[in-house]
């Protein structure tokens, strides 16, 4: 298995203070690569200085040497060649720089996003869809990225307003008084239309999310809407989704094309009065031919910087809205914390739940003054009617979710004293519906034991029993899976699951129904070879086939949240009728032959 290559953590972090402003907040970000932008900006500064004497040095040209031919024409050409290829060069590094940056950015906002989210529970989940999920980590990260690194090169760029405004002042005062008449009028609308764009910019990106959600639930649930012949109505619902996220780009369009143009066209305004003042100055003697044409081509250099200033506002309001989404998710704090100084120790696996009620975060009731006790290396079969709150109960172990009220203890200690990563590295879960990840077959195996040498690997897949159909794979344990795992059937999914979490070798191992789509004949292969492997393990087994039950030594009936009886399997038959009850209803279910025998 190949090591991944190493993580380089981002350098600093979103600021968690929720009163500062959005930029505020994102300003550590920036600082952390303040020595890339500064060098950037810095040669911009650079270019810009270069920039502004090109027309100052035409106009000495075509008043010394063509006007007063006082001088060699020659030399102002050299000069402005030379000024030219410098302004070239600056520019090329202040480009690549700041690309440097902004790639830099990115990296930081992407992966603080992304160890937020792997670290958030499993009612985040619960509540969050994944198309939001992933709307807000790759179309608002990289419309705040824009505006970090691209922002302070755009204010940057407008200082040329200030430098050729200088320059213009000691050619001729009134003149460039003139020449910049229209700038506060260019201000003022600017800050209008910040404030017109900054509604449609949250609702684009919101509208973005939802598109994201729909295609990604069509995807994902592509063999369900083939099923049921629904391909046409799931056109239909992106299409509405794509329509509203249309109408909100007619309406950004609608505030772009009424107030670009006029940001853009201002500064023509001033060409136009300093052609109509400069041309009567020069008539009259108060300033020269070359002023004049300096002075044109300062006002057209003004014109890129005014037009990237409308567009830094329409970024800045696209930024402001899809910061604020972002932080919506960095700003929900986890519910599953650890202790300040949290036990990281081998666990036996004796387990024991006290009083314990546990509700979903959608209010849905799974246990209710649950109380079971789990001595170290016993198998125990949890058996229940649908709902009842089995498989809750591995849940609660691995502390996926915290407890409503009780405790879940293991050692005699609070599963909220361990540390994570020691708890779940110790508490195997095997759910019944396993994902796999689209790399080879031994990779996913091996993803709880990255370094683990493939004779353990081979050995955990045969205990499984899926070492048989992994050898007939044409390339054998190398066979990359698609994704989920959909080129495997749902039985050889679960058997690789199996064998992914018998290679980490967990103390205790929850079985939550992870032979359900395994074929009876298989399943009592696998039963056989996990007898073995089971003792001297805390085994929960929640079971919804008979076949299942023989493994356990004990049984235990889960009903409305709580135990309602214990003991072995002929115990529970002869003395408890929900027991029966229970059994005769996983036999009409998932009855076989096998399953027979068992009852028998």
């Amino acid at each position: 298995m190949s090591a991944p290559p190493p993580y380089r953590a981002p350098k600093s972090t979103i600021d968690p203070d929720q009163s500062r402003s959005w930029l505020r907040r994102a300003l550590p970000v920036v600082l952390a690569h303040r020595w890339l932008l500064l060098t950037s900006l810095s040669l911009s500064l650079v270019g810009l200085l270069v920039q502004v004497q090109i027309p100052n040095v035409m106009r000495l040209g075509i008043d010394d040497a063509l006007v007063a031919r006082t001088a060699s024409l020659e030399r102002y050409v050299w000069w402005l060649a030379g000024l030219a290829v410098a302004q070239g060069f600056v520019n090329y590094l202040a480009r690549r720089y700041l690309l440097r940056t902004a790639y830099e950015i990115e990296y930081d906002l992407r992966n603080i996003m992304y160890t937020h989210l792997i670290r958030m529970p499993y009612g985040f989940y619960d509540r969050v869809q994944t198309g939001e999920l992933m709307s807000r980590s790759s179309s608002d990260i990289r419309a705040v990225q824009m505006y970090l690194a691209f922002g302070p090169s755009i204010l940057v760029q407008c200082l040329i307003a200030v430098f050729a405004f200088g320059l213009m002042l000691s050619i001729d005062a009134p003149l460039a008084v003139v020449a910049m008449a229209t700038m506060p009028v260019i201000a003022l609308m600017g800050v209008w239309m910040r404030k017109a764009i900054f509604p449609v910019s949250w609702l684009i990106q919101a509208r973005l999310a939802r598109v994201a959600t729909t295609v990604d639930e069509a995807i994902n649930g592509v063999r369900i809407v083939k099923a049921f012949a629904g391909e046409q109505r799931q056109v239909t619902l992106l299409a509405s989704a794509a329509d509203s996220v249309r109408w909100a780009y007619r309406r950004d369009a609608h505030i772009r094309s009424r107030w670009s143009p006029t940001l853009e066209n201002l500064p023509r305004l001033g060409l136009a009065m300093v052609l109509l003042c400069g041309g009567w100055m020069v008539i009259e003697g108060h300033t020269s031919v070359g002023a004049i044409v300096a002075f044109n081509s300062y006002v057209l250099m003004l014109q890129p910087p005014f037009r990237m200033l409308g567009m830094m506002i329409m970024m800045g309001q696209r930024a402001a809205a899809s910061a604020q989404r972002i932080y919506e998710v960095l700003d929900t704090r986890s519910e599953i914390t650890e202790r300040p100084d949290p036990v990281r120790t081998r666990i036996r696996g004796d387990v024991e739940l006290t009083g314990v009620e546990f509700a979903y975060p959608d209010g849905t009731v799974a246990l209710s003054g649950l109380d079971l006790r789990i001595p170290a290396g016993t198998t125990v079969a949890v058996v229940g009617r649908t709902g009842s709150g089995k498989s809750t109960i591995g849940k609660l172990l691995a502390r996926y979710y915290d407890t409503t009220a009780g405790q879940v203890l293991v050692d005699g200690r609070d599963v909220r004293d361990y540390a994570l990563d020691t708890l779940r590295a110790q508490v195997g879960v095997v759910p019944d519906e396993p994902f796999l990840f689209s790399v080879s077959i031994r990779d996913n195996i091996a993803f709880g034991r990255p370094d683990a040498p493939l004779a353990d690997v081979v050995a955990a897949a045969e205990a499984a029993g899926a070492d048989g159909f992994v050898r007939a794979l044409a390339d054998g344990y190398d066979t990359v899976i698609g994704e989920r795992g959909y080129t495997l059937s749902g039985g050889q999914r679960q058997r690789v699951a199996i064998a992914r979490a018998l290679l980490v070798n967990p103390p205790v191992l929850v079985l939550d129904d992870a032979t359900s789509a395994v074929d009876v004949h298989v399943e009592q292969r696998i039963h056989d070879a996990l007898r073995g492997l089971l003792h001297g393990r805390t085994t929960i087994i929640v079971a919804h086939r008979l076949s299942t039950i023989a493994l356990a030594d004990t049984v235990v009936l889960v009903d409305g949240g709580r135990v309602a009886a214990q003991g072995t399997h002929a115990e529970l038959l002869a003395t408890e009728p929900r027991y029966s009850e229970v059994l005769a209803t996983l036999h009409a279910d998932r009855g076989s032959g096998i399953d027979q025998e068992v009852a028998a």
